[in-house]
């Protein structure tokens, strides 16, 4: 299971837009000019393909198995900042990342293709 961890003023705007029961869905996807991108949805219902990564209070987190061991070390904050708001996600085991930090990549993993799954 990935060790995830997300901030107080992370969960405080989570909160804002779920429902009871929501689950929070972290994902890798390929994009970005360092090769993979952190994206997050907050959704209804787990699918049956998901794990549960995270259960804390009123919040359970999930994610595919593609993207879990990327996941790994991953930390969700939220800034309110002016030039900058919204969530940020980082992670102390990138590799690289954009100038920007939206993008990233992870020493020994394969590029993503476009939907997320391993190029061969």
């Amino acid at each position: 299971m990935a060790t995830i961890q997300i901030s107080d003023r992370a969960r405080k705007q989570i909160a804002r837009y779920a429902q009871p029961g929501s689950v929070v869905r972290l994902t890798v996807k390929a994009g970005g000019c360092a090769g993979m991108v952190y994206d997050a949805e907050i959704d209804t219902e787990k699918r049956e393909s998901e794990v549960i990564i995270l259960v804390d209070d009123e919040l359970t987190v999930v994610a595919d198995r593609v993207s879990l061991p990327l996941l790994e070390g991953l930390v969700v904050d939220y800034s309110d900042d002016l030039i900058s708001a919204g969530f940020r996600f980082t992670n102390s085991k990138n590799e690289t990342s954009c100038g920007c930090g939206a993008s990233f990549a992870l020493a020994g993993f394969p590029q993503l293709a476009d939907k997320g799954a391993p190029l061969p």
